[in-house]
């Protein structure tokens, strides 16, 4: 299918947690030792989440976005930091409100990369699939974030030209899924799954290419024209 992750899909993945509220940190890694993930270290701030990921690469590193010092953005900084050193780990950052800027940061990172409301974290089974989906190389955007641009342009710029179908095709895009991953959630077949991606692509005017990071050029697209 066209813009797949390669797949990676260790049998333990192994996991570095970062977020200076304790309680929070605390049932992350709770919920993921259950799950089958492997949390190799806890940390509290950015500088020491770099350090952790540079004494043992990790397959995925969650962070918050706003920690100490200054409580801004140590956490997206370090998490930049740690992809433009080592690509191959994922990475996934957890953020209180849906900040666009933030998001888009994120997503040229790449694959395996993810921008995630705190408040998804309640749904265990959508999280921890959410998790794997990175591991195995998927990027993945909040639906919230979705949604608000795609109502919020949808009379402005080229997403006004996609079809309802096509624009729910868009939002499963931006949270991983593969092509038989949306035609099940959809409920429609994987082929016509295929031609609403092609319509999709061809509407944002993304050239043909064998580049992997397509579905989520999709997805930046219209992240940036905000």
């Amino acid at each position: 299918m066209t813009g797949e992750p390669t797949p990676r899909h260790p049998e333990t993945p192994r996991v570095v947690l970062a977020d200076d509220d304790v309680l929070l940190r605390e049932s992350i890694a709770s919920l993921l030792a259950r799950s089958g993930f492997d949390v190799v270290a806890q940390v509290s701030d950015g500088d020491r989440l770099v350090e952790r990921v540079r004494s043992g690469a990790p397959d995925l590193i969650i962070t918050d976005i706003r920690m100490p010092p200054t409580h801004t953005t140590e956490g997206l900084d370090a998490a930049r930091a740690i992809r433009r050193e080592f690509p191959h780990v994922s990475v996934l950052v957890l953020s209180a409100y849906a900040e666009v800027t933030h998001a888009i940061d994120l997503l040229v990172g790449g694959q395996g990369v993810g921008y995630l409301l705190k408040s998804r974290v309640t749904d265990v089974g959508e999280f921890v699939e959410t998790l794997h989906r990175l591991v195995g190389g998927a990027s993945v955007v909040d639906p919230a974030v979705v949604q608000e641009l795609v109502s919020a342009r949808r009379r402005t710029d080229r997403l006004g030209e996609l079809t309802a179908r096509e624009r729910e095709v868009l939002t499963s895009m931006a949270e991983g899924r593969s092509n038989a991953g949306i035609a099940h959630q959809l409920w429609i077949s994987e082929g016509t799954v295929e031609k609403h991606v092609r319509s999709i692509f061809g509407k944002l005017n993304l050239a043909e290419t064998d580049d992997d990071h397509r579905r989520v050029l999709a997805v930046i697209t219209y992240l940036e024209s905000r």
